[in-house]
């Protein structure tokens, strides 16, 4: 099944409330403590603040110092990519374990593999997508995207 982790979820959903203070029209901009958003969203504070130390460490976020510091994003919500933000928090993305196979480590079902292209072709399709969502597009309130679910009738699957 894919999924995103809850590291990954935690940091979206910090992202998310740091950029809606940050570009606020109501309000003027405000760094963004972590011990806010892990109230606000009910998330382990040690947790979030390992998210956020390593968002600030690939610059998607800077890191402000003192009894009011927190964060901002680094750059326009326009600018970070859902892929960049998952990608920083979890790796290089892949579906299987030969996506990004290691020097000297290579898959041993390889040569006979018939699942590895269109498998291929599935993950790259997920990586543009992922990579066309910005940060500023979840702002937004609207889906980004509709999964519809297919019943076994709409397969044409006899139960």
């Amino acid at each position: 099944m894919l999924k995103i982790s809850k590291k990954a979820d935690y940091g979206l959903m910090a992202l998310q409330h740091i950029a809606s203070h940050q570009f606020d029209d109501v309000t003027r901009a405000r760094v963004v403590n972590t011990k806010e958003i892990a109230e606000v969203y009910n998330i382990p504070v040690e947790l979030l603040a390992k998210v956020l130390q390593t968002l600030a460490k690939s610059g998607i976020i800077e890191s402000h110092n003192g009894p009011k510091g927190g964060y901002l994003l680094g750059r326009s919500p326009r600018e970070i990519t859902i892929a960049q933000v998952l990608e920083s928090l979890e790796g290089p993305l892949g579906m299987m374990d030969c996506s990004h196979e290691k020097e000297g480590d290579p898959c041993m079902q390889r040569e006979h593999c018939n699942i590895r292209t269109p498998l291929l072709k599935i993950q790259n399709s997920i990586y543009q997508m992922l990579n066309s969502m910005t940060l500023q597009d979840m702002l937004g309130g609207t889906p980004l995207i509709t999964i519809q679910s297919v019943t076994p009738e709409q397969q044409g699957v006899e139960r």
